[in-house]
């Protein structure tokens, strides 16, 4: 069985919801564990009783260092905090072989299983952000993303996963300083610090806004792949990172205008992301009320962004994600 831990709010639920749809469609034998960051969130997880997935609420997880530091961070700073506490937290409560970290805006349209049997006999699975050079932050942000990240449960694994969990109660904060940002630049050398850290290569693990500009994109049959332009490597997209899908409005879906990308990854890509989020939330409406829109002055500068960034094409884009096909550029 493959074991995988999330956390999100009632605000995230219709995307955590996505990502744990596509695992159904994919996996033929997982579990999600949902670390739930509001009572909200908690309670209508537990009363869908879905069938591969364990809400946990913050009053069964959170210890007393996790409460220590938790008024020193912002709400988002202690979700990176919890990151690791909460795998931690799964194989040490429910002692699986291994438990994998996802971040709940992840969409699968392939099963991650070949990820987590390619790093073999190692006790760690990273995956690189593979930046497009225009977007490398890399120096910035670091070279590994927290957004999918294997722990075995064994004396290697758990070396790591402690010392990670150790630095990120003692400093884990949305600014670079000493060469730290957040919970994810401490990855950058854990290939070298500990033993049986795996990097992993494939391609399709983690297509996010920051690389996509590298690879083009056909669907065959029921999968999406990927080609990379510079090589002519082919391969399948395991997962999509949909890192700042904005939800405007109520009816208005976009990515972040920063990013430049084709049409042809808003039709294969976005555009089912975007329908599982509208059917999950047309089929719950306590889902669509807890969701947290752009609204004043926010909203018009999103706006002005996309316009300045992008113009009319960028509109244009967008416009797609309501649509079927469109043309490629």
């Amino acid at each position: 069985m493959l074991n995988f831990c999330t956390l999100f709010d009632s605000g995230y639920l219709s995307r955590g919801l996505a990502m744990y749809n596509s695992l159904v469609h994919y996996c033929k034998d997982f579990h999600l564990y949902v670390f739930a960051f509001d009572d909200k969130c908690y309670y209508i997880l537990k009363e869908m009783n879905l069938e591969h997935l364990t809400a946990i609420s913050l009053y069964e997880f959170e210890d007393p260092e996790l409460l220590e530091v938790k008024p020193t961070r912002t709400r988002g700073e202690y979700c990176w905090t919890c990151t690791s506490s909460t795998i931690l937290y799964i194989l040490k409560r429910y002692d699986v072989d291994s438990c994998t970290y996802l971040d709940s805006d992840l969409y699968f349209f392939s099963t991650p299983e070949i990820l987590i049997n390619e790093m073999s006999d190692n006790s760690v699975l990273i995956t690189p952000h593979h930046y497009t050079k225009k977007y490398d932050q890399s120096n910035k942000t670091g070279i590994y993303c927290v957004q999918f990240v294997t722990f075995k449960n064994n004396e290697k694994g758990l070396k790591v996963l402690n010392w990670w969990r150790n630095v990120c109660i003692e400093w884990c904060y949305n600014r670079f300083e000493e060469n730290r940002f957040g919970d994810q630049k401490y990855l950058d050398d854990w290939p070298e610090r500990f033993d049986g850290v795996y990097v992993c290569e494939n391609l399709g693990a983690g297509v996010a806004p920051w690389n996509m500009q590298q690879y083009t994109f056909v669907g065959e049959k029921e999968f999406v792949v990927g080609t990379e332009i510079a090589t002519g490597n082919r391969f399948k997209v395991i997962f999509t990172h949909f890192h700042s899908f904005t939800f405007v409005s109520p009816f208005y879906f976009s990515p972040r205008p920063y990013y430049k990308r084709k049409s042809s990854v808003i039709r294969l890509l976005f555009n089912p992301y975007m329908k599982e989020i509208q059917r999950i939330r047309n089929q719950f409406p306590q889902i669509k009320n807890s969701e947290v829109y752009l609204s004043g002055f926010k909203k018009i500068k999103y706006l002005l962004e996309v316009f300045l960034r992008r113009g009319f094409k960028e509109l244009y884009y967008i416009k797609l994600l309501h649509e079927q096909n469109g043309p490629d550029n």
